[in-house]
C-alpha cells in the first residue's frame, strides 16, 4: 500500500488523513479455488471465515481490529465469520503457515491472522496474511503504518483487501457516509450536516444546524462534498473541503429544485432550475461558473445524474404525464425514456461500474428502491416500505444505502443498507435520525 472515488442522486427531503504506508507482499494465487465467492451467492451460502483476534502487545486493540473485519465481512452477506471460542489453533506467529487441518475441523475456508503494534513514536503498525484453508495456500499479505487514531481504518483496508481476494471485485468497507442529523421534535427538527465512516463509526457534524443543509454529495475526490444551503430562505449551493473545512459558496439560485451532483471528473456540477413554471437540467463548469442548459421543455425535468464516463445522464421527468426516467447526452441530445413500469420513478442514481441505475418507485402506496439496467431492461425491487428514499451506491456498485422515514409523530428517518440481491438488508447506527445518505469513492 501506499501512503496516504461516485455517488450522485437526489432526494426529496427538503477527513480523515491517515498517511498509511505499506510493504506489498507476492501471493499466489490470484483466485481462492473452491471458496471465491459471488454477490450473486450472499444469501445461499455465506462462506465461513475465521478471523482470530490480532496479535498485540495490546490484546484489547488487537480484538478489536479483528472484531472491524469480521464485521464489515459479514455486513456484506458474502461471509459468515465463525465464533473464535471454537478455533483449536493459537496462532502464535503470522509469519508461520497455520495448521491447515485444525482450521478445516472447525468449517473454516478462509483464515485471516494478523499482528499490531505500537511504534515509539505512538504510531501503529500492523501486518495481515490470509489464508486459503481448502487448498492450504497464502492469498495476501500486507503491512501498515498510521497514527493510533486511525485504527479502525487499519481493519477496513484489510477487509477490503480480503473481500477483492475473494470475491474478484473492490471492497467498499474504507469509505465514508455524509448525510444528515436530525433530532428534536418531528415537527420542528434540527438538521445537521454529518460525516461518519461506512459502518456508523467515528460520526462527526460538520453544521451547526443554524442553517437548513439538504442534499450532501461527495466529490470525487472524496474531500470535497457539496450540499444545499437554506440562509433566510435563500438557497444556496456549498462547496465543503473535508480536510480543511473551508467553504464556499457556487452561487445563489432562487428558483433551484435540488443541490448539484458533480460529473465523475469533478470539473462540472449538474442541477436543476424552476423557469418560468417549468424545471430545466443545467451544468455549470466549476471552472469557469459558466453554465449551459440541457433541456428547454414545460415538463419539470430534475433530479440528474451522472453516469460513470460522464457521456450520459440520467433523469426524471414528467414530459410523459407521469414522473419517469429518461436518459440523455451530456449536451442534451438524445433523450429517451427508460422507465415504462406501473408507478412513477424519481430519484435515478446511476452504478459507478456503469450497469444499473437505481431508483426510487411509488406504487400501490409504498415507496419501493429498485434497479434496473440502463436501457430500461431488467427491473427489480430491492426492497419497499411507507417511505424509503434517496438511494446512494457504494463504490463497488453492489450495495446501496437509502433512508426509510416511519411514520407517526415520534418516527422519523433511519439508513438503512441492501445488496443487489434485495436479501441482505441491515440497519446503519445512526446517533439520532438521518436522511439523505450520500456514500464516498473508496479513501484507500
Amino acid at each position: 500500500m501506499t501512503d496516504n472515488k461516485q455517488n450522485c442522486g437526489v432526494t426529496r427531503r427538503a477527513a480523515l488523513q491517515m498517511g498509511i504506508l505499506g510493504a506489498g507482499m507476492t501471493m499466489a494465487p490470484k483466485v481462492f479455488g473452491q471458496t471465491r465467492v459471488t454477490v450473486d451467492e450472499a444469501n445461499l451460502r455465506p462462506r465461513p471465515i475465521a478471523i482470530p483476534p490480532f496479535l498485540s502487545d495490546d490484546p484489547r486493540l488487537g480484538a478489536e481490529i479483528a472484531g472491524v473485519i469480521m464485521a464489515d465481512l459479514e455486513s456484506s452477506g458474502l461471509f459468515r465469520p465463525l465464533d473464535q471460542r471454537a478455533f483449536i489453533e493459537q496462532i502464535r506467529d503470522v509469519n508461520v503457515a497455520p495448521r491447515f487441518a485444525d482450521w478445516r475441523a472447525v468449517g473454516a475456508e478462509a483464515l485471516v491472522v494478523g499482528r499490531v503494534h505500537r511504534l515509539p513514536d505512538g504510531r501503529l503498525r500492523a501486518e495481515f496474511r490470509l489464508w486459503d484453508v481448502v487448498l492450504g495456500k497464502p492469498l495476501a499479505g500486507q503491512q501498515f503504518s498510521t497514527i493510533a487514531a486511525n485504527w479502525r481504518r487499519i481493519g477496513h483496508i484489510i477487509a477490503d483487501q480480503v473481500y477483492e481476494k475473494l470475491t474478484l471485485e473492490k471492497g467498499y468497507f474504507d469509505t465514508r457516509i455524509v448525510f444528515i442529523d436530525e433530532t428534536g421534535p418531528k415537527d420542528n427538527r434540527l438538521k445537521r450536516l454529518a460525516i461518519m465512516d461506512q459502518d456508523g463509526a467515528n460520526v462527526r457534524m460538520l453544521t451547526n444546524g443554524r442553517e437548513l443543509v439538504l442534499t450532501p454529495r461527495f466529490s470525487p475526490t472524496s474531500q470535497e462534498i457539496t450540499y444545499m444551503q437554506y440562509t433566510n430562505d435563500q438557497p444556496r449551493v456549498v462547496l465543503m473541503r473535508l480536510d480543511t473545512g473551508e467553504r464556499e459558496i457556487v452561487g445563489d439560485f432562487p428558483g433551484m429544485t435540488f443541490a448539484p451532483r458533480f460529473s465523475p471528473d469533478g470539473q462540472r456540477i449538474i442541477m436543476s432550475f424552476q423557469i418560468e413554471g417549468a424545471s430545466t437540467i443545467v451544468e455549470m463548469d466549476l471552472r469557469t461558473r459558466r453554465a449551459r442548459q440541457l433541456t428547454r421543455t414545460t415538463a419539470i425535468d430534475t433530479a440528474p445524474c451522472y453516469d460513470p464516463s460522464g457521456r450520459q445522464i440520467v433523469f426524471e421527468s414528467d414530459r410523459d404525464g407521469t414522473q419517469q426516467l429518461y436518459v440523455m447526452q451530456s449536451d442534451g441530445s438524445g433523450i429517451h425514456r427508460i422507465s415504462y413500469g406501473e408507478g412513477r420513478y424519481s430519484t435515478p442514481v446511476w452504478s459507478p461500474r456503469g450497469d444499473y441505475i437505481a431508483f426510487t418507485k411509488q406504487y400501490g402506496g409504498n415507496f419501493l428502491i429498485g434497479v434496473m439496467r440502463p436501457d430500461g431492461s431488467g427491473e427489480r425491487i430491492l426492497t419497499e416500505g411507507f417511505h424509503n428514499e434517496g438511494p446512494t451506491w457504494a463504490p463497488n456498485g453492489r450495495v446501496l444505502m437509502f433512508f426509510r422515514d416511519m411514520p407517526g409523530p415520534r418516527g422519523g428517518p433511519k439508513i438503512f443498507s441492501i445488496d443487489l440481491t434485495g436479501y441482505n438488508e441491515r440497519l446503519i447506527p445512526t446517533p439520532s435520525f438521518a436522511s439523505d445518505p450520500a456514500w464516498s469513492p473508496l479513501l484507500s
